[in-house]
């Protein structure tokens, strides 16, 4: 865990020192923030009205893809 942890400060230093980073560092704000959206939205324990939605489709195509493979 601690090798992982060097190496992530090292990227960021990296990035900070770089003038590119700056843009970089902004897709990785961006990027967290969708995450926290999804989380918020689909819940993190794997409840919720668009988990179980998502959920029921995706077991209704799997049941039909069976049945055609059948």
């Amino acid at each position: 865990m601690l090798k992982f942890y060097i190496k992530t400060s090292e990227a960021l230093k990296q990035l900070r020192a770089d003038a590119r980073g700056v843009v970089s560092f902004e897709y990785v704000i961006v990027a967290a923030c969708i995450v926290g959206a999804v989380a918020a939205a689909f819940g993190t324990g794997g409840a919720g009205a668009i988990f179980d939605s998502l959920s029921a489709a995706i077991t209704a195509i799997a049941a039909k893809v069976t049945a055609a493979v059948a």
